[in-house]
This record gives structure tokens, C-alpha cells and sequence, in this order.
């Protein structure tokens, strides 16, 4: 894909450090050796040292040079737990830091809070709930913005078609300031990648076609959106047909400065997001990157559980681009 020629060739020799809790499976270390070879990013390893170079070994992958931490045995433990302890102010004790140390996931996550590594991807075995916990409770949402949310940038062709949809990953039912909010950030990470943010308020209603609790909330959702961020094109509430296609945009919403044109769109619930996105990979053979988690002060990732060593190696290439925001 075109894009990721152009996110790599930001990052290469930039020595981005990114961390992988999943030391032990073939699908991370084979991404990781790749990452190392091409120089796209310091790939740092969490786990027991032998144990993860005998997963290596037994697979094949020629680890050398890439670097291992463990938890059990790691020098600035101490260090690391004061700042974990700091960091939840005073809902873990110093014992309950060093426990909660001990799992990949919270370690790798302190070693991004601490400036040791840059981002984090986890999630070919963890849970959602495993990995994006920690990032909560230690990196936090940014200023403006009380909760993390999921996109997948949707690819066809050689970079012929580029989309974002969101949230497809992390929200149950977002409300209207919460909507908004995911709108706005799924701009950002659109500019991010190089698609030009028309973002689109999903509903099954175009501008009031239809009455509901649901439409009312992605109508309020839109207004407060276009407050929060007057520079970007935010419009809503659309159905997608409207959205997406110029014919049926100039019946239903002949005024929208977005409608036909959509490039984001933004779901008004996970249930459709996550039914949207998979239609579009299964039936329109789009290929689903991510889900790239938006909003956090610093950048982690979560890989899906049914997700291939080719997954591993384009989120790790997104997650390395974050840093340069």
C-alpha cells in the first residue's frame, strides 16, 4: 500500500522505541524481527529472556540485538513502582504496584509513561479490557477528552480508496458530548494518515428525515463537534448513503459541505461501527487496519486476537507514526 511506503519512510532510523508485552507468540516476534531489520523501530521485548529467545529460536526468528525486559528481574523496578504508585494517587499501594508490575501489559505500559519507550502495541493475546486498561489508569486521555476510542483506517486498491471508521472498538453507546469528541479526534487521526477529514455524523436519518431518541442524540452530537472544532468539516446527522454517494447527497442534504464526500465516519454506536466496518472488509474487500486508539496522551495500540504477523508489522508502523504527532 502507498501509505504505508509513506509512513515507513517517516520513521526509518528514527530508532522509535515500541514495546510488545506478547513476547512468546511467533505472529509478534515475527513482525518484530522485520521491524528490526528494515529499521523501522526499536522493537523492545517483554518477558523472561531465556524463555523468549527459546520462542525465537524454536520458530526460526533471529532476535539478536533487540532488546528484553523482565519484569522479575528489571534493575529500576523501584523507580518504576514510586511512579506507578504516584501516578494512580493513592488507589494501589507500593505492594499492589509491584504486583501489578509483574504483568506485561502494566510494565510495558510504565515504560511508555516513563519515557523509556515511546508506544505500545499488545492484543494478539491479551484482550481489549487487558490492554487498554493500563493505558487508562496510567497514560489518560488527553486534556479535553474523557475517553479513548477505536478507528480503522479502511484501505482498497493501491491506496486508491482511504477511509476512517470509528468507533468500532472500544465505546458501548457513547453519549452526544462523547460522540462528538470521538469525532474530533477521528479528524485528527485522519490528517495523521494523509485523508483529508470530511467527517460524517452517521444515523438512519438525514437532517431531521426521521425522529428519534437516536437521531436526536447524533443531531446534538454534531453541533457540539463543529464547536469543539469549527476547523474541520463535521456534519450530520447523514445516513451513509448521504454521506458517501454525491447523487443521493444532493437530494437529501444539497447544503452539506460533507455529504457525498465523506472520508470519516463516525458511528453513533459500537454495535453498527463494529457490523459497519467488518461489511466493508468481508463484502467490500477493504482491508481494516487497526483499531488505532485515539485520544491517549501517548500511543498504544490493541491488536485484534485473530490478527496475522502482517497486522503485527502495519500497526507498529501506525503506533511509531503517532509518536511523531
Amino acid at each position: 500500500m502507498e501509505m504505508f511506503e509513506a509512513l515507513e519512510a517517516k520513521i526509518k532510523g528514527k530508532k522509535i522505541k515500541i514495546v510488545f508485552p506478547e513476547s512468546l507468540d511467533p505472529r509478534i516476534l515475527g513482525a518484530v524481527v522485520r521491524l528490526k531489520s528494515e529499521e523501522l523501530v526499536e522493537p523492545v521485548l517483554v518477558g523472561n529472556k531465556e524463555a523468549v529467545e527459546q520462542a525465537a529460536k524454536d520458530r526460526g526468528f533471529n532476535i539478536n540485538g533487540i532488546t528484553i525486559e523482565d519484569p522479575k528481574n528489571y534493575a529500576d523496578i523501584d523507580k518504576m513502582v514510586a511512579s506507578f504508585v504516584e501516578r494512580r494517587k493513592g488507589k494501589a499501594t507500593e505492594e499492589q504496584a509491584r504486583q501489578m508490575l509483574q504483568d506485561n501489559n502494566y510494565f510495558g505500559t510504565m515504560l511508555v509513561h516513563m519515557g523509556i519507550a515511546d508506544g505500545l502495541v499488545s492484543g494478539a493475546v491479551y484482550t481489549t479490557g487487558d490492554t487498554v486498561r493500563p493505558a487508562l489508569q496510567i497514560i489518560k486521555t488527553k486534556p479535553g477528552v474523557s475517553r479513548t476510542s477505536g478507528a480503522f483506517i479502511m484501505l482498497r486498491g493501491r491506496d486508491q480508496e482511504k477511509y476512517l471508521f470509528a468507533d468500532c472498538a472500544i465505546n458501548i453507546n457513547p453519549n452526544a458530548k462523547e460522540l462528538a469528541e470521538i469525532a474530533v479526534e477521528s479528524a485528527k487521526t485522519a490528517e495523521m494518515f494523509g485523508i483529508e477529514p470530511n467527517v460524517a455524523m452517521l444515523s438512519f436519518s438525514t437532517k431531521g428525515s426521521a425522529s428519534s431518541p437516536e437521531q436526536e442524540k447524533v443531531a446534538e452530537a454534531t453541533k457540539i463537534a463543529q464547536e469543539l472544532a469549527p476547523q474541520y468539516n463535521i456534519d450530520g446527522e447523514l445516513q451513509f448513503d448521504a454521506a458517501f454517494v454525491q447523487s443521493v447527497a444532493n437530494q437529501k442534504a444539497p447544503e452539506s459541505k460533507v455529504a457525498g464526500k465523506a472520508t470519516v465516519f463516525v458511528f453513533p454506536e459500537i454495535q453498527s461501527g463494529n457490523i459497519g466496518y467488518k461489511i466493508a472488509q468481508r463484502f467490500g474487500g477493504f482491508e481494516a487496519v487497526g483499531p488505532i486508539l485515539q485520544g491517549l496522551n501517548k500511543p498504544i495500540s490493541d491488536l485484534s486476537r485473530g490478527c496475522i504477523e502482517e497486522d503485527v508489522y502495519k500497526t507498529a508502523i501506525i503506533t511509531a507514526n503517532q509518536t511523531l504527532a
